[in-house]
């Protein structure tokens, strides 16, 4: 991780879960941090944490409604105003609604598509366009995407989350294919965890608490610091190095 001391990297919902313990971990690592979520008091907190504890990066909270294309544009000039650009950037900022596909909400849907899939792809563009301003030729972009973008789960309630996760996997290998046509070193990486004990299941079974808590109970999940530890991993690889994808599961999680 030496190389990246004192670059800049864009880790998209970071208040919390996978995207707090990303941040954090890029932050020890000596890297400019902007940490952007629609609410950015949980991202203060772990700035303030973070400058407590001595790491030799920073954290810069950045509200932003990734909904609001209008909002991402503005962070990403905001960004190059401060600091001139963006050189990583970890698209994992992602939600799940209770929506089957033969009974969901429209409105549930496009909030799906909105945060998973058009957030990512403006959110890589972007980040793209910023690296090849600046000559930026090793710069990395990396998709957090989930097991769900492998294989359907059982639950209906997830169906759509699931075509969501899909697009991801589509994408990022879209991504790596117009980056080699592009005759570029920026790369793409998509890494796909199983359950991670985090929130999202609150969040997904937003009513029914009881529920939220039984997919955490019934089997050993992985921890954000895991994901935080495979992203440092994925950008630890010489720059030669392509570290396409990577699936992570508890081994007690089977499918």
């Amino acid at each position: 991780m030496e190389r990246w001391k004192g670059r800049v990297a864009l880790v998209t919902g970071a208040s919390v879960g996978i995207g707090a313990a990303v941040a954090r971990a890029l932050v020890q690592q000596g890297m400019k941090v902007v940490g952007c979520a629609r609410s950015v008091d949980k991202i203060e907190k772990l700035a303030a944490e973070c400058q407590s504890a001595g790491y030799s990066g920073t954290l810069i909270p950045y509200k932003c409604d990734l909904c609001n294309e209008e909002e991402i544009l503005s962070m990403f000039s905001a960004i190059k105003t401060l600091l001139q650009g963006v050189d990583v950037c970890i698209n994992n900022a992602g939600l799940a609604h209770n929506e089957p596909l033969l009974s969901g909400r429209t409105e549930g849907w496009k909030n799906m598509l909105d945060v998973n899939v058009l957030a990512l792809a403006i959110c890589t563009r972007e980040a793209y366009q910023s690296m090849r301003e600046r000559n930026v030729d090793d710069g990395h972009i990396i998709n957090i995407n989930s097991m769900a973008g492998h294989r359907m789960v059982q639950s209906a309630d997830a169906h759509f989350y699931c075509a969501t996760k899909y697009a991801v996997t589509a994408l990022t290998e879209g991504l790596r294919r117009e980056l080699r046509e592009a005759k570029t070193h920026i790369r793409a990486t998509c890494i796909s965890p199983g359950i991670v004990e985090t929130e999202f299941a609150f969040r997904h079974h937003n009513s029914d608490p009881e529920k939220a808590a039984s997919v955490y109970e019934s089997i050993k999940c992985l921890k954000a610091e895991d994901i935080a530890n495979a992203i440092t991993y994925v950008l630890s690889a010489p720059p030669h190095v392509q570290i396409g994808d990577v699936q992570m599961r508890s081994v007690e999680q089977v499918s």
